[in-house]
């Protein structure tokens, strides 16, 4: 019998009911046409996880990655189309030389069992690659078009170059489903930026998702030392970070607010002290009627997954759903109910449904 508890919250009680366990520090999570869960683990293996909550043996042909820090396998995203393609597309940290590393996005064909990657490619490299084993980002968001895909890079601990249009450190990078600059992104032709680059001044940013009603990029990016942020990012824009941060350095140094700099992009909503957002989907399901609408984040330091009402691009209210655990992902399921999963060596996939009532 699954594990259950209830907590309580602003809109009722929910139950978290404990699907699976045993996952190593799992990090996203996409659900298959039928029904079973594709799940990446951080180490470098991917699981599919069964209707009843077993676990798969690691799939084969998953790319070599740079397990070290928060480095290893990351995002997962099924392309628009596959029901008919099969295409799975993934970030990964990739390992260089002399132990340098980089996001990378790849894309591969999941074979009929389930069983294995296959036709695997790297579409897109971030550049350059760097020593040092933090800040990866590397959330995928397909456009509402579905022929480009969001890509989030963070400035891997490096601090200015997340200001150079000249690399892909500190950015959001849109680009063609082969890896391939659009050619109306914003910076495409100019001989000082790269073609890729959607916006930039960015930190670390492990949650995205795409707005239901407008196709609108949102994200949540930790920020240092206090200041979490959420934004909206639009294309060439800037958003500041190192110049201006709602946060600290970790040694107390100040960093200027980012009202002083009106010419910088600031946050629709932030957070002191971090919630270390990872994961996010805007919940549009009947499950939970009272939340429609609402963006849902996970919570690493939280350990909650923390669900926002908005009013266009206001946030209006906050609620926290405590998991108990450091929350990494947090999925809208096809049946309504929310999916959530925990960032442990025994990680779970856990499913939140309202409680019922006697």
């Amino acid at each position: 019998m699954a594990q259950t508890k209830t907590v309580t919250v602003k809109t009722g009680t929910v139950q978290i009911e404990t699907v699976s366990r045993g996952l190593e520090h799992p990090w996203a999570l996409a659900f298959l046409p039928d029904g079973r869960i594709l799940v990446s683990e951080r180490p470098g293996r991917l699981r599919v996880v069964s209707k009843d909550g077993a676990l798969s043996q690691p799939l084969q042909g998953v790319p070599n990655v740079f397990a070290r820090g928060q480095g290893g396998l990351l995002d997962l995203a099924l392309a628009p189309d596959f029901a008919e393609e099969r295409l799975v597309y993934l970030t990964f940290a990739e390992p260089g030389d002399g132990g340098k590393a980089g996001t990378a996005l790849a894309r591969a064909r999941l074979n009929e069992a389930a069983t294995a990657l296959e036709q695997f490619e790297v579409v897109f490299r971030q550049l350059p690659k760097v020593n040092g084993p933090n800040h990866f980002g590397g959330r995928i968001v397909f456009a509402r078009d579905g022929t480009h895909v969001f890509v989030t890079l963070a400035e891997r601990f490096k601090f200015e170059p997340a200001q150079d249009l000249s690399n892909h450190l500190g950015k959001i990078v849109r680009l063609n489903r082969d890896g391939s600059p659009p050619s109306d992104n914003p910076f495409v032709g100019r001989q000082d930026a790269r073609g890729e680059v959607w916006s930039y001044g960015h930190r670390n940013i492990e949650a995205a998702a795409l707005h239901p009603q407008t196709g609108e990029l949102w994200i949540a990016e930790m920020g240092p030392r206090g200041g979490d942020e959420l934004n909206r990012p639009q294309g060439g824009k800037n958003y500041g970070w190192p110049l201006v941060s709602w946060g600290q350095h970790y040694d107390g140094r100040d960093i200027s607010d980012p009202p002083t700099r009106p010419d910088l992009a600031d946050a629709v909503h932030h957070w002191t002290p971090v919630i270390s957002p990872s994961g996010m989907t805007f919940y549009t399901g009947g499950m939970f009627p009272d939340w429609r609408g609402s963006l849902l984040i996970g919570g690493l330091s939280a350990s909650a997954v923390v669900r926002l009402t908005l009013q266009g691009d206001k946030v209006v209210s906050e609620d926290r759903i405590r998991v108990g655990a450091r929350v990494r992902d947090v999925r809208q399921g096809p049946d309504g109910a929310v999916y959530v999963l925990t960032d442990e060596k025994d990680g779970a996939l856990l499913r939140l449904t309202p409680a019922r009532r006697d």
